[in-house]
């Protein structure tokens, strides 16, 4: 075999060796590619090493391969299958105690191993701006508590960025979990006995509610099922007939006893069972955990919401059938065949404006390199002055996702949704041809005037101010890890009829927002395409006026303040500049050939001088 050239190759075939050792699996695959990071089958994918092998490839593949054959060896998918919690918090929770169990059970024999993932994780808690948060809100409690585990089973240290984190939360993960924190060392190596100890974490932290039925007490009842006697054995007919002859043989009167003493040993039981109930019962509220979960909203306490029970989160192909979303994509695709010379100038604009950020430098006057031909004039004039030489030098670029959020809402029906989508489709892809990750996502809700929520309400005789009340429906048009080729018919639902109905703004920001902060890039956008100010019929009827407007306004100020994640805006035939401060407006989709490009182009500018030149410009 012809020997290659690539300076990371022994790296990268020495860490191939490394982890299939460390997995105890001789056959495992492993590839280095640009995909996330995981294991499927018998692949193992890890970060890709450029040919430089920079000091962060190398920590963040080392770290990877570590851990992710540390769950290799020590996970069985299907014990974890059996005991994972079924609410979104609860599986949180979950996913991240196991996966500390994996790691710090690995530690006890190969201690350099988590030396590596206590590098990479240090090292994505900094790029995640950890080390910068002031209160517990900031960070998912998930997140904390995989730390305050992991601390307690390996006895060592966090990184720094990480254990500032950690530290938001102990005092109340201790308050209320820590006898939990000190019997897990206990149970490492039996993974079933710690999915039951996670699982009563998550009810001590407040979460009891999304554990779902106990695995446990299924198979108990399963057992006790099977060692039911069979009424038909001869064993249960001898007693049977035993009891039939001593009844025979009683006395009326010994029979008139013995009913009369059950009668009151079993209002004895009731009355001693209903004392226990209720000494349970106190029990329970005296230890119930004094902080609870956190409110529906974070940006506003005074935000309520009726129901969630029938609020829906949702991919775009389960909403359609396949062949009726490549139909409704075609139908979006004649609507940008007019436009495809407007669509074109914008994404070079976007790939020239995105791409001018990671342009290399130069450092001159070195001793060696490329030999600098602007300063051959000095050596003309004077002989002796020597040959000055320049060295490329690579400018740090922060890698960036950006989630579009857009309104499905009655009003956006026909022009404005068709220029929502057009401007969804050029962005996503523009912005995934300058690697940039890109996640789509839409809001509506799933009936008009209120839904089962409203239904239930009025069940409950109509209590006064109930909040929020609608049934939310959350759409997932793309994920950020998706390639855009594969989802790129989902874009077509928004032509569906009957998609489009009610906007609560305010929520879908907070859920946009959440699942933005949980990625691990360093630069995190979130662009809002809307026409407009929240309407909910169904709400506004029995709340405030400005209700759900106030509560975009809080839920805007908190996204600004935490400074997590940047919030932009474009207006569909509306001015949203009363909501965002940066924002820009489009009353029709032939806008994105003209000024508006730079405008937007604008947007995505780091630095704030040049981004308000930009924007000037464009106007």
């Amino acid at each position: 075999m012809k020997p290659t050239d690539n300076p990371a190759d022994p790296f990268k075939k020495a860490l191939t060796e490394a982890t299939r050792a460390l997995a105890h699996e001789g056959e495992l695959n492993v590839t280095f590619t640009a995909d996330p990071s995981g294991v499927a089958g018998d692949t193992m994918r890890l970060p890709q090493i450029s040919r430089r092998m920079t000091r962060d490839e190398i920590v963040q593949a080392r770290g990877t391969a570590d851990a992710l054959a540390m769950r290799v060896r020590h996970h069985d998918p299907a014990t974890h299958a059996r005991y994972v919690p079924s609410g979104p918090m609860a599986r949180d929770i979950f996913e991240a105690v196991e996966t500390a169990r994996v790691e710090a059970l690995g530690a006890r024999q190969m201690p350099g191993a988590l030396s590596n993932i206590d590098a990479k994780m240090g090292a994505e808690a900094e790029k995640r701006g950890y080390s910068q948060l002031k209160q517990p809100a900031d960070l998912p409690l998930s997140v904390a508590a995989g730390y305050l585990l992991r601390q307690a089973m390996t006895g060592r240290d966090l990184p720094p960025a990480a254990a500032h984190a950690a530290e938001l939360w102990r005092p109340f993960v201790t308050q209320q979990a820590g006898h939990i924190l000190d019997t897990a060392p206990e149970r490492l190596a039996d993974q079933a006995a710690f999915a039951r100890l996670a699982r009563q974490l998550i009810s001590d932290l407040g979460y009891g509610d999304q554990l779902g039925d106990d695995p446990d007490a299924q198979n108990d009842d399963d057992a006790t099922e099977d060692a039911e006697p069979d009424p038909e054995s001869g064993d249960n007919q001898a007693r049977d007939e035993d009891e039939d002859s001593e009844d025979s043989e009683s006395s009326p009167e010994r029979s008139q006893e013995r009913t009369e003493e059950e009668r009151q040993a079993q209002v004895s039981m009731d009355d001693s069972s209903d004392d226990e109930m209720t000494e349970e019962a106190e029990a329970e509220e005296s230890e119930a955990p004094q902080e609870l979960p956190p409110p529906v909203s974070e940006a506003s306490a005074d935000y309520k919401v009726y129901t969630q029970a029938f609020d829906e989160e949702i991919g775009a192909e389960e909403l359609a059938e396949p062949a009726e979303l490549e139909r409704l994509r075609a139908y979006l695709d004649k609507q940008l065949e007019p436009l495809r010379g407007a669509v074109s100038r914008l994404a070079n604009k976007l790939q020239r404006r995105l791409q001018a950020q990671q342009n290399r430098s130069w450092e001159f006057d070195k001793e060696e390199g490329v030999l600098d031909a602007g300063r051959l004039a000095r050596v003309v004039a004077n002989p002796t002055t020597p040959l000055s030489f320049k060295v490329e030098k690579d400018t740090e670029f922060r890698d960036t996702v950006v989630t579009l959020l857009i309104d499905n809402s009655g009003s956006m029906r026909g022009r404005p949704i068709s220029i929502a989508a057009i401007c969804a489709d050029v962005l996503a892809r523009t912005l995934e041809r300058s690697q940039v990750k890109v996640e789509i996502l839409g809001f509506t809700t799933r009936a008009w005037k209120g839904g089962q929520s409203r239904e239930q309400w009025l069940r409950d005789n109509r209590p006064a101010l109930p909040g929020r009340l609608n049934d939310l429906r959350h759409i997932i048009y793309k994920r950020a890890d998706a390639p855009w080729r594969r989802v790129r018919p989902n874009l077509g639902l928004m032509m569906k009829e009957g998609l489009l109905k009610e906007n609560i703004d305010g929520e879908a920001l907070e859920w946009a927002h959440r699942r933005l902060v949980r990625r691990a890039e360093q630069r995190r956008i979130l662009m809002v395409i809307s026409d407009g100010a929240p309407v909910d019929d169904s709400t506004l009827s029995v709340n405030p006026a400005n209700y759900l407007e106030r509560h975009l306004r809080d839920v805007i100020d908190m996204i600004e303040k935490r400074r997590q994640v940047e919030l932009l805006a474009i207006g569909i035939g509306h001015d949203v500049t009363r909501y965002y401060s940066r924002a820009v407006t489009i009353t029709d989709a032939e806008q994105l050939g003209g000024a508006i490009t730079e405008q937007l182009a604008a947007l995505f500018e780091s630095d704030p001088r040049r981004r308000a030149r930009a924007m000037q410009r464009g106007r």
